[in-house]
């Protein structure tokens, strides 16, 4: 199938909730009106290094079009440096830099924004001779993050933030937590609200990025530009896994129980039982002892 995706991902499995992220989808936990990370973005900018350390090791994936070496004027950095030097230019260093640009105009092979994610067998990057194809530089490996719900205090108003980059493009980690905190004050009584409490909030952070239609552009509430990419949310409770959890360990104790007092009554039952036999045996017994004894008392007379 042509084409390719990001990916991120949350799992709630034995007591732990896990987030997998492989692209620029973020995931951010909101508690307390503070918000706590679960997921980096991966772009050329934050994966710089891997990249320039592939593209130096085998040179023969950039063809003859791109140099790992980025050059700020009369300045270049190569795979291992943190920092600048000097450098004479020769012919060979006319290349444009695998990396190049900052932030989330940052590209990879002057192609695309994103080092992670599934699919792009078939992405190539502009190139004058040969064809130079992005997919060995893209990686499919997830960063997981782990959150203990099982020891953590859970509380209604800790959920989780799912979103993809048209939201995080333009709202931050800090505008999220704030959001998501007035919506849940706004939507404090849950037995009226339901389900519609947390729809609610992911509307409320998609309106955030979109935001509205002025003299023909696309503003946020602070005059801000929108977002230009599509933008998908979800809000997810946190406490309501913790509660069906323990209502699980709830039953599965008394399901123990119930084996428990089930294998006690067995025994019982079968204590008795073996007191029954003992003393229909024993009954047995004392009933054949009396012709045992005439028979004995006759023997003995003939002796005599």
């Amino acid at each position: 199938m042509p084409g390719g995706c990001t990916v991120l991902m949350a799992l709630f499995i034995l007591g732990k909730l896990y987030v997998a992220n492989a692209g620029d989808s973020r995931g951010v936990l909101c508690r307390a009106a503070k918000a706590y990370p679960m997921s980096y973005d991966f772009t050329p900018v934050t994966e710089r290094t891997r990249l320039m350390q592939l593209g130096k090791l085998a040179p023969h994936l950039l063809g003859e079009e791109y140099s790992w070496l980025e050059y700020s004027r009369m300045l270049y950095r190569d795979a291992h440096m943190t920092g600048w030097a000097y450098k004479i230019i020769q012919e060979s260093d006319m290349k444009f830099p695998m990396v190049f640009g900052e932030g989330k105009r940052s590209r990879l092979l002057a192609t695309i924004g994103v080092t992670r994610g599934f699919g792009d067998h078939d992405l190539r990057a502009q190139a004058q001779h040969g064809t130079v194809l992005i997919k060995p530089f893209l990686s499919p490996q997830p960063e997981v993050r782990v959150l203990d719900v099982d020891t953590e205090t859970i509380t209604a108003d800790d959920v989780l933030v799912l979103g993809t980059d048209g939201l995080w493009d333009v709202v931050t980690n800090e505008e999220v937590a704030a959001i998501v905190s007035r919506g849940l004050q706004a939507w404090d009584n849950e037995s009226r609200a339901g389900k519609y409490r947390y729809i609610s909030l992911a509307q409320d952070l998609v309106m955030a990025a979109r935001g509205k239609l002025k003299e023909r552009n696309w503003r946020r509430s602070n005059g801000d530009p929108a977002t230009i990419d599509d933008i998908t949310v979800f809000v997810i409770p946190i406490l309501p896994y913790k509660q069906g959890m323990q209502v699980d360990r709830d039953q599965e104790l008394l399901q123990e129980e119930v084996q428990v007092n089930i294998l006690d009554k067995g025994m019982e039952a079968m204590e008795v039982e073996k007191e029954t036999e003992t003393e229909v045996n024993d009954e047995h017994v004392i009933s054949n002892l009396p012709q045992v004894v005439d028979e004995n008392a006759d023997l003995n007379g003939d002796f005599t």
